[in-house]
Formats: C-alpha cells, sequence, structure tokens
C-alpha cells in the first residue's frame, strides 16, 4: 500500500525555511510546479528586466515560457538562434537585471545554498547584481547538511546534466564525478551561500515535487 510522502517533505521544508530566514534569504513552501509558477509571476511586476540562471527545473515549472511572454525584458540566452557571442551578452545584461530568476543544485536543511556552475553568472547573480533573486528548487534538492550537498552536485546533479548537455566529460558516461580536464566540463564555479547581506534580497522557492537533477 503506498502512503502519501508529501507531509514529510513539507516538513523538512519547514525547517529548511526557518533556517533561511535566519540568514536574511527570504522563503517559501508550494505544493507544486504550477502554484510556484504563478506565485513567482506575481511578484516580478509587469515591465521589469529580468536575467536567467541555468535551471531544467525553471523550464520544468512553466516558468520560463511565461517569462517569455513578452511582459517582461527577459535577457534569455536560451532563445533560438542566438550566436555564442549573443548568448553570452545575455549572461551580462541579465547580472544588472531588476530580477534574477534560477534553480540550485542543493539547499542545506541549515540554510545554505550549494551551487556549482559552468559559466559563472547562476553563482554570480546570486551572490551580487541583480536587485532580486528568486530561486527555485523541487523537494529532492533539499539535503542535511554541506557534505550531502556536495556529493549530491559533483555525483548526481553534474554528470546529469553533462549528459543532458551532451558535454564530452567523464561523468557523462561513468555518473560520477571523476578527474576532468576536458573544454567541455561544466563544473567550474563552486558557490556556497551562506546568507545574504542585504534581508530578502533572496528568495528560495521549495515545491513539494520532485524537479530538476
Amino acid at each position: 500500500m503506498k502512503t502519501d510522502a508529501s507531509w514529510y517533505h513539507e516538513a523538512r521544508a519547514k525547517r529548511t525555511m526557518t533556517a533561511l530566514e535566519r540568514r536574511n534569504m527570504a522563503a517559501m513552501f508550494v505544493p507544486d510546479g504550477n502554484k510556484a509558477s504563478k506565485t513567482i509571476l506575481k511578484m516580478i511586476p509587469s515591465g521589469t528586466t529580468v536575467g536567467l540562471g541555468g535551471s531544467l527545473t525553471v523550464k520544468q515549472i512553466g516558468l520560463l515560457d511565461a517569462l517569455r511572454s513578452g511582459k517582461y525584458t527577459l535577457y534569455d540566452q536560451y532563445a533560438k538562434g542566438l550566436s555564442p557571442e549573443k548568448g553570452m551578452q545575455m549572461r551580462r545584461k541579465g547580472l544588472l537585471a531588476d530580477f534574477f530568476v534560477t534553480g540550485s543544485n542543493a539547499v542545506t536543511m541549515d540554510g545554505q545554498l550549494v551551487n556549482l556552475d559552468g559559466v559563472g553568472n547562476r553563482v554570480a547573480a546570486m551572490t551580487f547584481g541583480p536587485q532580486k533573486v528568486i530561486v527555485v528548487v523541487g523537494r529532492n534538492k533539499v539535503v542535511s547538511d554541506v557534505d550531502e550537498a556536495l556529493d549530491r552536485v559533483w555525483n548526481k546533479a553534474a554528470p546529469l546534466n553533462a549528459k543532458r548537455l551532451s558535454r564530452k566529460v567523464p561523468c557523462a558516461t561513468s555518473g560520477q564525478c571523476e578527474d576532468c580536464s576536458s573544454p567541455d566540463r561544466i563544473c567550474n564555479h563552486l558557490v556556497i551561500t551562506e546568507r545574504q547581506v542585504a534581508p530578502g534580497r533572496l528568495t528560495v522557492v521549495i515545491v513539494n515535487e520532485d524537479l530538476g537533477f
């Protein structure tokens, strides 16, 4: 007989939210991706500038399509037909946007965000630049501590994303982190967000669904 485990994830999320708020980050919990997308869109006024971090979660919940509606000035490095140079320009503009929307590789239950980035624009924006940062994560990204987060990042998120992006790196075949000097490497910038200086600049939206890698 199957049992509903949503209460378990909600309990973990609530503990995580309390810890995030102690570290000057706003936090909320929503039941599903659809609710997450609607909640986040209410936080972003029409006409504002919006930057993006690489995030499968943002795409899965329909938020990316909604941001492409024309109501916002979206610095979309993933738009079809962009040259690599234009894509990099979009990333740079995103660092000075009114809002920046992204996911996170892991969130610890004591309120830390752990992220491993390729180019670096995602972790740069979390740290400094955009006026407001909204981080949306599935319940599967909530972990006990930094050690578990790092294991998750190196040995799950990175290999799965490397495979998804068709990168020619060892982990995309072995499924685990290995000594890698490939030019296709996506693991270049590791950042642990311990705290935000400006209270509420960064908001973490935890979704009671498994999302992303």
